[in-house]
């Protein structure tokens, strides 16, 4: 039987470099009773903006929620998000010494217009392209000094596509992570899919999977997705990978055999960062020296946490490990 009471209190000890893209989530909240004259579309009468920490930024704020201290680096803008960025980061007590401003870019910003509990409509200020090669080996020397003046338990790879992380930069990180015997963990997008080779873990969701392997698998058969998921590990060098299933729960591959754990019944209010608590909590369990299989049951859970709130928001240690106490123990 485990511990999960153990389990957690390990958490607090623990520090995790996260590695990627962040972002501004910024809300409108209002209420809608009627439809334009101008076009057939509804009227908002906005009542409450609100910006959240999103992307990369969110798992920091995952890992801060589970106790442990988490290291965040990326790049942003030098413009009024990145400010509006910095001082969130700074609210939240997270540590900025990851955190480069480049001039050239804009900080990722995506607003959601939200009416009552309705997602309306999502707007997405953003630049895509990669680091430039200068500030891409200044990125990493950031990282290399960080990993050597904090006791690094585990790294995520927080991969949206927006250009910070780089095939260089994932093979210079996961090299010296490697060399240090330090875990990886990757959420990833369908640029870099193939990258990230010699990780510990590997964490795509099912349509991630398709498009990243340009295959059509089965989502009904967990064998069909078995089969997909070896070649992850086998071709990319993969300990494990886990594919996110949404409403079929989570599977997780070591490249002989499964295990797939079904998704518990929610009232689903938003899936919006998702993805960032499981690779979160994962993170840490993993860290913590729980079994693959223990470790992909408990980001199950998590995840379906956080998916009965509205907005991206972190998850509840104290409801998580009731939870875990109470379905897994």
């Amino acid at each position: 039987m485990i511990n999960f009471q153990h389990i957690f209190d390990k958490f607090n000890d623990l520090t995790v470099m996260v590695v990627g893209d962040v972002m501004v989530d910024a809300y409108l909240w209002g209420k809608v009773s009627r439809i334009s004259p101008e076009a057939p579309v509804p009227i908002l009468a906005g009542t409450q903006r609100e910006h959240r920490l999103g992307g990369a930024a969110n798992v920091a704020l995952n890992l801060q929620a589970l106790g442990a201290r988490p290291a965040l680096c990326s790049a942003i803008g030098n413009d009024r998000e990145a400010e509006i960025f910095t001082k969130m980061l700074s609210a939240n007590g997270l540590m900025q010494e990851g955190i480069l401003a480049d001039s050239t870019r804009i900080t990722t910003t995506k607003t959601r217009v939200i009416a009552g509990t309705q997602h309306l409509l999502r707007i997405d200020e953003e630049t895509t392209k990669p680091l430039h090669e200068n500030l891409e080996k200044t990125f990493f020397a950031r990282i290399e000094r960080l990993i050597d003046s904090e006791k690094i338990d585990a790294i995520i790879f927080e991969d949206y596509d927006k250009g910070v992380i780089t095939p260089n930069l994932i093979s210079w990180v996961v090299t010296l992570a490697n060399s240090r015997k330090i875990p990886t963990l990757v959420d990833p997008k369908k640029r870099n899919f193939l990258e990230y080779r010699n990780v510990t873990l590997f964490k795509p969701n099912f349509q991630e999977l398709c498009v990243g392997l340009n295959e059509n698998v089965d989502k009904k058969s967990y064998e069909a997705v078995f089969e997909a998921a070896k070649k992850i590990n086998r071709q990319m060098n993969v300990r494990y990978a886990m594919v996110t299933l949404s409403e079929r729960g989570v599977l997780v591959s070591d490249g002989e055999q499964y295990s797939a754990i079904p998704a518990e019944l929610r009232n689903i209010a938003d899936v919006s960062g998702a993805g960032d608590t499981v690779i979160s909590v994962a993170s840490l369990c993993l860290a913590a020296g729980m079994a693959i299989s223990k470790v992909a049951a408990v980001a199950n859970l998590a995840g379906g946490l956080v998916c009965e709130k509205v907005g991206v928001v972190p998850v509840n240690k104290k409801l998580l490990l009731d939870e875990c106490v109470k379905k897994l123990a």
